[in-house]
């Protein structure tokens, strides 16, 4: 009895997956953008020994770059490893700030990992003195100056704040702390004994971080400009020295004062001849995270976190439509397209944005959604609203988008929309594991499908089924919305890249598009890539 049980049992799951692959033609995987060495990429340092290290928030990792090839590796990955800034102190430990987790972590020469503070999202930059007292910040998500016990036997200790955001610094030959203040545009000195700021140089666009040379020269980065300075520290005056592409992040000098700067919508570690001015790269990657993606003219848009990029299916190249700080973007991960406008929303900055296609103009950007996942533009001009956190879809119009009203609510995790063509919108339940349409008149809602494993991204093929990526099981399936029938088109995808503790457990969303000749792209956030599935 036992026997035939199990030979029934084997039947059915042959029986099933015959159903799930019948008539589906093999899908070849290949990769249509070049690989990036990061998952974007802030804090760098470099050791007493000559690693040059460079820390990810996004990858939660630290990498050791190869400044002769370029070659990347990873020094200490996830989940420690996510670091804004990375500082070695004068004993060998090595220090970094977990930007989302708000932990700050260090290495100690023998391998000891501690937690020196936890508790403080946004803690961000962070420096040594040179007998061996610690200082950190936070910005964006706090401001303020902490002094922290390297032995992480006592919990920080609060110097100041309200600064106005005190980014990546630097401790000077005066013993005093030099660093920029993101918001003001200023370059100030600190005195964190007595508690005291003074400015120092003023005029940036918006200044990232500050080092000191072996000459006790300052250099200042304008991630906004893409400039490089030297700030004279008695006068004030700025001597330009260099100038990239805008999105810079963070800088550090060798024992030879060889300058290294990274850039993150650039996913670069570019070294700098302060002499000259000259710019080398030493390593970068067309993408820097490769969130959402939406097919539109032949062109793959893709929200790329620090900027939105455009992959052009015929000539295979990678262009930019914008990036952050020098576009006033503010790091989208969900993109869509319809009716000449691109919609973006950025999950972890509350922000919706809208683009005209054509010109690339942006028309407005609002803040203060609810981890807004997705957005889409109607023909109206009127806007939808996927708010993941909230459970929620909404519909915002008017010139300031002051007419909010849910549309649906009760959803667990929506993520990415798509629109039917038809007055409806289909919508990804990431926890919910379903796909929904929603009447936009009506407000009617009805599954699709369900028992779905984190679905992200959503399309609509051209023979009218639903492509879904199901992050969960790394793979891409096929609804028929006449059956209800689920057909697996490629298992064992390079997507699902876990979250922090902190972060929504949609994080990158994994895009899905489908070209009219049928071929699926699909973006990989554990590749930072595009990937196209053809028909074999």
């Amino acid at each position: 009895m036992r026997g035939l049980k199990l030979g029934v049992a084997a039947a059915a799951l042959a029986l099933l997956a015959a159903s799930c692959s019948e008539n589906e033609p093999s899908y070849e995987m290949v990769a249509v953008t070049g690989p990036s060495p990061f998952h974007g990429i802030h804090g760098l340092t470099v050791t007493g020994a000559g690693k040059l290290l460079a820390g990810s928030v996004v990858g939660s990792a630290i990498y050791e770059v190869d400044r002769e090839t370029g070659e990347t590796s990873v020094f200490e990955g996830p989940p420690t490893g996510m670091a804004d800034d990375i500082e070695e102190g004068p004993d060998g430990t090595l220090a970094w700030t977990a930007f989302l987790d708000g932990r700050v972590y260090a290495r100690k020469p023998d391998g000891t990992l501690l937690t020196l503070a936890e508790g403080l999202p946004g803690i961000n930059s962070l420096a040594w003195t040179d007998d061996g007292r610690l200082f950190a910040t936070q910005v964006f998500l706090g401001d303020a100056l902490y002094e922290l016990d390297p032995s992480g036997a006592n919990p920080p200790r609060k110097i100041m704040e309200g600064m106005g955001g005190l980014n990546g610094f630097d401790f000077g030959p005066d013993g005093k702390l030099y660093g920029p203040l993101w918001f003001k545009k200023q370059a100030v000195r600190v005195d964190v004994d007595a508690g005291t700021l003074e400015v120092v140089a003023e005029g940036f666009a918006t200044p990232a971080a500050a080092n000191f040379n072996s000459k006790g020269e300052l250099h200042v980065v304008d991630t906004e400009a893409g400039h490089v300075y030297r700030v004279n520290i008695e006068t004030g005056e700025k001597t330009l020295l260099a100038e990239v592409e805008p999105s810079i992040d963070n800088l550090a000098f060798d024992a030879e004062d060889n300058l290294y700067i990274t850039n993150m919508a650039d996913n670069a570690v570019i070294h700098i001849d302060t002499e000259t001015g000259r710019a080398e790269t030493i390593v970068s990657g067309p993408l820097a995270i490769a969130g959402d993606i939406e097919i539109s003219g032949g062109i793959v848009y893709i929200a790329d976190l620090f900027s939105i990029r455009k992959f052009d299916i015929e000539s295979g190249q990678v262009s930019e439509m914008a990036r952050v700080w020098s576009s006033n973007i503010d790091y989208p991960l969900g993109i869509s397209a319809n009716g000449g406008m691109i919609a973006v929303a950025g999950l972890t900055s509350g922000a919706v944005q809208i683009f005209d296609q054509a010109s690339e103009t942006s028309l407005a950007l609002h803040h203060g959604f609810a981890t807004p996942a997705d957005a889409v533009v109607l023909d109206d001009g009127s806007v939808i609203i996927s708010e993941y956190a909230r459970g929620a879809v909404m519909h915002v119009s008017g010139d300031d988008w002051s007419d909010r009203a849910d549309i649906a609510t009760g959803l667990e995790g929506p993520a990415m929309l798509k629109l039917d063509g038809s007055g409806g919108l289909y919508v990804s339940e990431n926890l919910g594991g379903k796909i929904r349409h929603i009447d936009l008149a009506s407000g009617e809602m009805r599954t699709v499908a369900e028992g779905l494993d984190a679905p992200e991204g959503i399309d609509i093929a051209p023979d009218g089924r639903i492509f879904v990526a199901e992050v969960g099981a790394k793979r891409i399936s096929a609804i028929d919305l006449a059956s209800g029938k689920k057909t697996v088109i490629k298992n064992n995808l390079p997507i699902g890249l876990a979250a922090p503790e902190s972060a929504p457990p949609l994080f990158i969303p994994t895009g899905v598009a489908v070209a009219e000749d049928g071929d699926i792209y699909f973006s990989s956030d554990l590749d930072a890539r595009i990937y196209r599935l053809r028909k074999g």
